[in-house]
């Protein structure tokens, strides 16, 4: 079905998924020329699957013309088992938690280079920080990143390292021994912690979230601002919410499967 396009041997389900993976945190609203651009695709095949997709839903097209992820989409996103279990399983936690400390507290799952969030709170005096509810950033320059990274496999560590260590402030982490080293300690003492290594000005500490066999499935994590901060104290709230989160996974999987 490729024809004489320069996109010859794509499938058409993977041209439509190029379409909808043009778009992204920096460009959430895009004309058609760009989408056929960033999607690496003939103008005239974005034309056609722009269309399609905006007759389903999975796109909306702005007055200016310009194409936007339609709530169709976003619809069926939200069925994902990270908002249907995991999200809704932390969320009362995570509110007392915000509620507490008056920090911003988040919950997030490592998917391969990246800490996804999954949620993310906000109290009304916390510090500003560059996060967002289905957004990523780096594992080595972000608590819940760290804890995530952490507790992966030796070969996704290696990997990761592997493509190189981003500097996003002068206290970032960017060689792998001091890594390596940064996430032995996190795996000892059952937290991580970070200061300005992601945004000068904040620093974060998380906690591991576990599934009841004991693997880590996500991590919970509180920032604050760094002058204010002290991490033992930021730590003890943390750990009995993430019992508490793995206590009601436990249940929602029993409930589920039909045991009690």
């Amino acid at each position: 079905m490729a024809g004489n396009s320069r996109d010859a041997g794509r499938s058409v389900t993977a041209r439509a998924l190029s379409v909808l993976t043009a778009f992204d945190l920096e460009h959430s609203r895009l004309t058609l020329t760009a989408i056929a651009r960033r999607a690496g695709i003939p103008l005239a095949t974005a034309h056609r699957l722009v269309g399609e997709l905006e007759l389903w839903g999975a796109l909306q097209r702005d007055a200016d013309g310009r194409y936007a992820i339609g709530l169709r989409l976003w619809e069926i996103g939200m069925l994902a088992p990270l908002n249907t279990s995991l999200r809704d399983a932390a969320l009362p936690f995570m509110q007392e938690l915000c509620e507490t400390t008056r920090e911003n507290v988040h919950l997030a799952v490592r998917d391969r280079w990246d800490a996804v969030y999954v949620e993310k709170l906000t109290a009304p005096r916390s510090v500003s920080i560059v996060s967002r509810t289905g957004g990523r950033l780096p594992l080595h320059s972000t608590g819940v990143g760290k804890v995530l990274l952490a507790h992966a496999p030796a070969v996704v560590v290696h990997e990761y390292c592997e493509q190189g260590l981003a500097r996003h402030t002068p206290y970032t982490i960017t060689e792998p021994g001091r890594l390596g080293r940064e996430l032995h300690a996190v795996r000892s003492r059952g937290f991580a912690q970070t200061s300005e290594e992601m945004t000068l000005g904040n620093c974060s500490v998380a906690v591991p979230l576990r599934a009841g066999d004991g693997a880590v499935i996500a991590a919970l994590g509180l920032v604050a601002r760094s002058v204010r901060a002290e991490p033992s104290k930021l730590v003890k709230p943390l750990l009995p919410a993430a019992e508490a989160i793995r206590r009601r996974l436990l249940e929602q999987s029993g409930a589920h499967s039909g045991v009690g």
